[in-house]
């Protein structure tokens, strides 16, 4: 679907919305949390909420989610500088990151494929 608009985001389609997901020893999900939701171009994200939860909910592990409304994930300069910081405070805290995936649609991939993953990517 154009515009991110996969269930996960419906309820809000046009906005950035950023999400963690926690993670237990073995890497099962043990739920989610929406970290904030931001507008059509932006969403707020600081490693003091992301890993509040993760720390709550006493998570191995953590991947992060946000969507991007104009169904191209290419990551911008902000999704790299937040992913870094995330990544430093992840080992600090010994909770890994695991992944950091930007959720766009494959009709507005210039490599059609609807997402980015920093690991795939190299960049975790």
């Amino acid at each position: 679907m154009a515009g991110g608009r996969t269930p996960a985001w419906r309820p809000h389609p046009l906005n950035e919305a950023f999400w963690v997901i926690t993670l237990n020893r073995k890497n099962y999900p043990t739920g989610r949390t929406m970290i904030s939701l931001g507008t059509l171009t932006s969403s707020l994200a600081h490693p003091r909420e992301v890993f509040r939860a993760a720390v709550m909910a006493s998570a191995a592990a953590i991947i992060v989610t946000h969507n991007h409304p104009s169904g191209d994930p290419a990551p911008s300069a902000a999704d790299l500088q937040v992913t870094r910081q995330l990544r430093d405070a992840s080992r600090v805290l010994d909770i890994d990151l695991m992944d950091h995936v930007i959720v766009g649609s494959k009709e507005e991939d210039p490599l059609g494929v609807g997402h980015f993953s920093f690991r795939q990517g190299g960049l975790l």
